[in-house]
């Protein structure tokens, strides 16, 4: 084992370590809640990972992503995420995919090839057939629900999509996943009411407006949903 895992051995143990390895995790969405579960996967001895998104680095995203700073602006994400996976882990496989995952990309993945998937994208349908996808091939699936517009941190709670309630988003995905027939969704999400934004711009193309978002609350939640990946991947294998 390299001394970079000794940490980690020291609690999970070298059977774990050696489970880590073997996994392959597909993360959906690098952004502020994404980033960190790369981040926390790479750092946990994760042998394989695909990380997927098409946005670019900007200077708004200096004040919660973690793969964001100065030098990355204009990088894509994806590619800007893979530096930082390799200056970590260089033995971790990094797979890149520079595409926004939606319904009409879904046949570009190979979903049994993953161990584990992690949804931090945005758009409920992309949500949706992400989580369709990874059902239907028997592959586990954590999702994060809204951090955007919320300020406590501490209201994290981890629980099925059908347990959930305030979080306006996953009123949404409950909804529609019992539509779709999904029995069961493990959700990171909040019961904290969002906050109203003081002077929200619309999105481009949109009459929604843009959410509010600090570097303390999706950091959060990224963080729990690799800590969640982590110990089901050393459970149930």
């Amino acid at each position: 084992m390299s001394e970079r895992l000794s940490r980690t051995e020291l609690l999970l143990g070298q059977e774990a370590i050696d489970i880590l390895a073997s996994s392959r995790v597909a993360v959906f969405g690098i952004g502020g809640v994404g980033g960190y579960v790369v981040e926390a996967l790479a750092r946990s001895g994760i042998g394989a990972l695909d990380i997927v998104d098409n946005d670019k680095v900007c200077e708004s995203n200096l004040n919660r992503q973690i793969i964001a700073l100065h030098s990355t602006i204009g990088m894509y994400k994806t590619d800007a995420a893979a530096e930082r996976i390799r200056d970590i882990a260089p033995e971790c496989k990094v797979k890149v995919h520079r595409t926004f995952f939606l319904p009409e990309t879904q046949g570009e993945f190979d979903f049994s090839q993953y161990d584990y998937v992690a949804d931090a994208i945005d758009t409920v349908s992309g949500k949706l057939a992400l989580v369709q996808c990874a059902d239907s091939a028997g592959v586990p699936v954590i999702s994060s629900m809204g951090a955007g517009n919320k300020l406590d941190p501490t209201r994290f709670e981890v629980a099925d999509i059908y347990e959930t309630s305030v979080c306006p988003l996953a009123r949404v995905m409950r909804t529609e996943c019992r539509k779709r027939g999904i029995k069961r969704l493990k959700v990171v999400y909040s019961k904290e009411k969002p906050t109203e934004p003081q002077k929200a711009p619309l999105t481009e193309g949109s009459k929604r407006s843009i959410p509010g978002s600090v570097a303390f609350v999706p950091s959060v939640a990224g963080l729990i949903i690799a800590g969640e990946i982590i110990k089901d991947l050393i459970r149930n294998r």
